[in-house]
């Protein structure tokens, strides 16, 4: 038995902190949000990405509990945060696109405030209180009045307000806004550093935030979730860039090899290939039996950008739905 207990010890929990599955919000006949799953982990930091409109505050204030869904469901460390609110939001930080702060509180007044609305006890709200300033670059100024603070410094505090519970989820919407490059460049590294131990969500319609931020990616377009996966993830062998000396006269030539799905003639004879599997060995067969004298052959990866734009200009008025 303990030999079984310390196996049993060694191995990793592997389940999300946060789950979602089938989410949808709709307001009057418009749907904001529909058939929306999402999971986080530790250690991971999960960008919710998407155009203006394109449904990510709903997303996040259903994520948060501030907003109920009229479909589908939330966990947060196994807890519904719609019938167990208390013990739900407690797991959670929350940062709104706009900090709720009050300017006429100090750093110091504001967080002490923020720590008794998260029922810490009196006594360990000092400490909270000094951990937080020190985590997030707020020791400095504990004295000065939120409303005088430069946007950098405000958006600090609204990040510590989140932190002042020291929750396992942090969810940020729009951190970086409105802010110069320096500082943006600072709340970077202290998303960065939240995600120790943590799991992290921040929304932007900002593509380079969440490239320089964020280990994983969620691409929201009209409400539907269009794409999930590692920022820098591959295509997985999907495209292929060809260059053939002779190329047939029909391109659909090509198309109907084994694994090919699509063909894009790039000009000065190469090609573009949509496959569901590696067609390198179609290909070279094909051109030695073909005399297509094939002189390039290999896999493309897509940057986030072009994911991105692919996946939402694909999809304006008037193209298929998703």
């Amino acid at each position: 038995m303990p030999e079984e207990s310390a196996n049993t010890a060694a191995v990793p929990d592997t389940k999300p902190l946060l789950a979602a599955r089938g989410l949808e919000r709709r307001y009057g006949g418009r749907i904001a949000v529909t058939g929306l799953d999402i999971e986080l982990r530790a250690g991971q930091v999960l960008g919710l990405l998407g155009p203006n409109g394109a449904g990510k505050t709903t997303t996040l204030e259903m994520l948060t509990g501030l907003l109920s869904p009229h479909a589908g469901e939330v966990r947060v460390g196994g807890l519904d945060p719609f019938r167990d609110s208390v013990r739900a939001s407690a797991l959670i930080g929350y940062m709104p696109e706009h900090p709720p702060l009050y300017p006429e509180l100090t750093v110091d007044e504001f967080l002490d405030y923020c720590a008794g609305l998260r029922a810490i006890p009196r006594r360990g709200r000092r400490a909270a209180v000094e951990r937080v300033k020190r985590d997030c670059q707020l020791v400095d100024v504990g004295g000065r009045r939120s409303g005088r603070l430069s946007r950098g410094y405000q958006q600090r505090l609204g990040i510590a307000q989140a932190l002042i519970h020291d929750p396992p989820v942090v969810i940020l919407d729009e951190p970086t806004i409105g802010l110069d490059p320096r500082q943006i460049r600072e709340v970077r590294e202290l998303i960065g550093r939240l995600a120790s131990g943590r799991g992290v969500i921040l929304s932007s319609h900002i593509l380079p935030e969440v490239e320089a931020s964020c280990s994983d990616v969620a691409i929201l377009f009209r409400g539907r979730l269009v794409y999930t996966g590692p920022v820098r993830a591959e295509d997985s062998g999907r495209r292929w860039r060809v260059g053939l000396r002779r190329p047939p006269a029909d391109p659909a030539e090509i198309e109907r090899l084994p694994g090919v799905r699509s063909v894009v003639d790039l000009g000065e004879s190469r090609y573009e290939l949509d496959c569901v599997e590696d067609p390198s060995e179609g290909l070279i067969r094909a051109s030695l039996d073909r005399g297509w004298d094939l002189f390039e052959i290999h896999p493309v990866s897509r940057t986030l950008e072009q994911r991105f734009l692919e996946l939402t200009e694909e999809r304006e008025p008037g193209a298929a739905a998703p």
